[in-house]
C-alpha cells in the first residue's frame, strides 16, 4: 500500500476581531492589542452614578484634558495581565533573592548606627507614601477611560503596594514592630515630613483623574525616587554595609522601567492639543513645585550642606525627561 502525504494551506476566515481589523487592518492581532482596545463601555449603562447624576459612571469629561481616541495611552511595554505578572514575578525572585542574601548575611542585624537612623528617618516612613500612591492610582483607574490607560494604572497601584509592603519587611528586618511604630509618629509629626505628608493628603481629594496622574506617577515620583534610591542609596553605602542597596533593589528597577510608561502617557496627552499641553504644562509646574519643597525638607535632614547639589541633580534628570516628551 502507498501513501500519498500533501501538505496544504488552510487560510483562516477571520484574523482577528472587527474593531482590531479597523485599527490595524486584516492581520493578527498581538494579545496586548486583543486585552486592550476598544473594551472600554461606552454605551447600555444602567443609570447614572447617584453621587455624580451629572455624569455617566464612565465619562469622558472626568478629566479636563481631551482625546479624538483614548487608546493613545497605549503602554510601551504592552503589558497586559499575563506579561505583567510574569514580569513582576522575575522581579519579586530577584528582589526576595537579594533580601534574603542580606538576612543570611546578617546584614539587618549588624547594621551600623548611622544605616539604622538613615532607614528609620528616610525610608521606613515612606511606605505611607506608598500607600498614598496605591490609593492614587486606584482612583485614576476607576475614573479614567479607556482600557489602555485604566488597566495599567490598576497594575501600577499593585506595585505601589507591593513596594509599601517591602518597605515595611525591611524595617521588621531591622528592628520589628516597634520601629515601624516609630516611623509612623516620624511621618504623623517630625517637621521634616509634614510637607510630604500635605502633599500625599492633598492628591487624595484631587478629582481630575489626569491631574492626579502627573501630580502622582510624574511629579512626585520624579523627585522622590532618584532622591530615596539613587542619592539616599549611595549615602547608605558609606556606612560599609551593602543592606540598603540589596533590600531596595526592585524600587530601582522599577522606577526606571515605569518611568518610560508615565513619560508617554503624559506625551500622548500633550501631543493631542495645544489646549491639552497648555493643561499639561501647567499642571507639572505646579506640582513639581510643591514636590521639589517637600522633598528637599527630607532632604536636609540627610544631606545637609550638598541638598542643592541633589536636588539640582534631581531636576537636570526631570528637565531631561520633560524635553524628550516636548514639554
Amino acid at each position: 500500500m502507498q501513501l500519498d502525504l500533501q501538505a496544504i494551506t488552510l487560510q483562516p476566515l477571520r484574523h482577528t476581531f472587527d474593531n482590531l481589523k479597523e485599527r490595524f487592518g486584516d492581520k493578527p492581532a498581538t494579545r496586548y492589542q486583543e486585552g486592550t482596545y476598544d473594551i472600554q463601555q461606552n454605551y447600555l449603562y444602567h443609570y447614572r452614578p447617584t453621587w455624580d447624576p451629572d455624569r455617566e459612571i464612565f465619562d469622558e469629561r472626568r478629566t479636563a484634558i481631551k482625546m479624538a481616541d483614548w487608546y493613545k495611552f497605549a503602554d510601551p511595554r504592552q503589558y497586559y495581565y499575563g506579561t505583567y505578572t510574569i514580569a513582576r514575578s522575575r522581579q519579586q525572585e530577584a528582589a526576595d533573592a537579594n533580601f534574603q542574601l542580606a538576612l543570611d548575611e546578617g546584614l539587618a542585624d549588624t547594621a551600623p548606627d548611622s544605616l539604622r537612623k538613615l532607614l528609620l528617618t528616610v525610608l521606613l516612613p515612606m511606605r505611607h507614601v506608598e500607600w498614598g500612591a496605591n490609593m492614587n492610582n486606584t482612583f485614576i483607574s476607576s475614573y479614567s477611560y479607556g482600557t489602555a490607560i485604566n488597566a495599567a494604572t490598576i497594575f501600577h497601584a499593585m506595585d505601589r503596594l507591593g513596594i509599601a509592603q517591602s518597605i515595611s519587611r525591611v524595617g521588621l528586618a531591622v528592628g520589628g514592630e516597634e520601629i515601624l511604630d516609630e516611623a509612623k509618629t516620624l511621618w504623623m509629626d517630625a517637621p521634616q515630613w509634614q510637607p510630604l505628608r500635605r502633599y500625599v493628603e492633598d492628591t487624595l481629594v484631587v478629582k481630575d483623574w489626569f491631574e492626579l496622574f502627573i501630580a502622582q506617577n510624574l511629579a512626585l515620583d520624579s523627585f522622590l525616587y532618584p532622591f530615596l534610591y539613587t542619592h539616599v542609596s549611595k549615602e547608605a553605602g558609606k556606612s560599609g554595609s551593602p543592606f540598603y542597596t540589596l533590600a531596595t533593589t526592585f524600587q530601582k528597577e522599577w522606577y526606571g522601567e515605569t518611568s518610560r510608561w508615565v513619560d508617554a502617557m503624559v506625551k500622548a496627552a500633550a501631543n493631542e492639543s495645544a489646549e491639552n499641553k497648555a493643561l499639561v504644562q501647567g499642571w507639572i509646574q505646579a506640582y513639581r513645585a510643591k514636590a521639589e519643597a517637600a522633598v528637599t525638607a527630607l532632604a536636609e535632614t540627610v544631606f545637609a550642606g550638598n541638598t542643592a547639589g541633589v536636588m539640582a541633580a534631581i531636576n537636570a534628570d526631570l528637565d531631561a525627561r520633560l524635553k524628550k516628551i516636548g514639554l
